[in-house]
């Protein structure tokens, strides 16, 4: 490799750094460590970590790397974490780690439900739910963000949209929670003591539900929502097989609201310490749309993501060989000062933002106005409603993943809720 004994010992002991669970307060700090050492190759993980914009931005839509992770994991590991029973659909890919032509053709087989004129017919019912959850916490004094907005909102939001029951909706909190192991990119299949790791049995007992739910949709389509939508898609005669669409559904689930939850948290915190411009807001919200382009940056719901080499390849002046790891962390990219000028100063009014937070090129997130409608309702009632809100703990509590980062708890003190 060509790059210098000094930074591959830097970089290890950099990542050993962020997995320490007192990093997730404040990462920031250590990416900027990684920042000021341009891209770096760490050996012992064979992967080549980028923390610069311009490089992170480019090498989103570079050919050269594949989004197919999936393939290298199961080739390092060797092993299936699900039984022999286990529904088929379970070792479908998602598409999201998928490359052209396979991503290509889901994702427009998908996109319909998610255009910006598709989501904006949702306005009314969105930021109805917000107003209902607002309402639930009025008669206190005080109330944990994350449990009564955060979280109920996106998961409602997407379950409505798929149709699932309403009763169902508490168990893709359990499900979900044991998936993001998965997500958060740090975990591979085996736990190293033989047992199934804890995502594996949650997206197995995803996997049967939402079978089971496919099934009772295709006996009794409703055509109002989005499982019945998917199951009559067609593009040009070509179709989602059974398994794809169940796959699909799953990354729906868990894509669609677990994001949007750190979302709505992190700009809740960031406006809590940062009040003039939560004044700002409140006086105008026709600015939450900034607020939420600027949490986006400031403190992304997704820290990091991962591509593979399909060839030999340089980045930086480091020599990447075929088959590795390339790990793009966003979080850092958008404290560049080279993107963003005083990268670590929280401000929706900045003439620029420029942010990596739903990725660039073909995997753009499909989600991303969705997000968006989410964040900047939520966000701007918060601020309209809720009457002199306050930190109750600085730093708040934060839930252990690394890079599906975000506050398990914000509890907010306050002199009342506006009806």
């Amino acid at each position: 490799m060509s790059v210098a004994t000094d930074a591959e010992a830097s970089g290890i002991q950099l990542v050993g750094k962020l997995l320490e669970p007192s990093a997730r307060v404040d990462p920031y700090s250590i990416y900027a460590e990684f920042r000021a050492r341009g891209p770096v190759w760490i050996d012992e993980l064979s992967s080549l970590v980028v923390t610069n914009y311009r490089d992170c931005e480019a090498l989103l839509r570079d050919p050269r790397l594949s989004a197919e992770r999936w393939r290298f994991f199961q080739a390092e590991s060797g092993a299936d974490p699900y039984p022999p029973d286990a529904p088929s659909s379970v070792r479908q890919p998602w598409f999201l780690s998928m490359d052209a032509p396979d991503h290509t053709r889901l994702r427009r087989l998908v996109s319909s439900a998610f255009t910006a004129r598709a989501v904006a017919r949702m306005e009314d019912s969105v930021a109805g739910l917000v107003d209902g959850f607002l309402d639930r916490v009025a008669d206190g004094d005080t109330f944990d963000v994350v449990s009564g907005l955060a979280y109920p909102l996106p998961v409602t939001v997407i379950c409505r949209m798929l149709g699932v029951p309403e009763a169902d909706d508490g168990l893709f909190h359990r499900w979900s929670s044991q998936l993001t192991r998965l997500l958060d990119g740090f975990s591979r299949p085996e736990d190293g003591n033989g047992e199934t790791p804890e995502w594996a049995a949650g997206m197995l007992d995803m996997h049967r539900y939402v079978n089971e739910l496919v099934a009772e949709r295709r006996r009794s389509p409703r055509g109002d929502d989005m499982i019945s939508e998917l199951i009559a898609a067609e593009d040009g005669g070509d179709a989602l097989s059974h398994d794809e669409l169940v796959t699909t559904i799953v990354l729906l689930l868990v894509a669609g609201h677990e994001t949007t939850v750190n979302l709505i948290a992190n700009g809740v915190l960031a406006l809590l310490r940062n009040p003039v411009h939560l004044d700002a807001l409140r006086a105008d919200p026709g600015t939450a749309s900034a607020v939420v382009e600027e949490t986006l940056r400031y403190d992304p719901p997704v820290q990091l993501t991962v591509r593979v080499t399909k060839e030999e390849m340089s980045v930086g002046g480091v020599t990447v060989p075929e088959n590795k790891l390339v790990m793009l962390v966003l979080a850092a990219a958008h404290r560049d000062p080279e993107a963003n000028p005083d990268p670590d100063r929280f401000d929706p009014a900045r003439e620029q933002v420029r942010h990596l937070g739903f990725g660039f090129g073909a995997h753009f997130c499909l989600g991303a106005p969705l997000a968006r409608l989410e964040g900047r309702l939520a966000l701007g009632a918060f601020a309209r409603r809720v009457r002199e809100p306050r930190l109750l703990a600085d730093p708040p509590p934060y839930r252990e993943h690394i890079n599906l980062r975000g506050v398990s708890e914000l509890r907010v003190a306050h002199s009342g809720v506006i009806r």
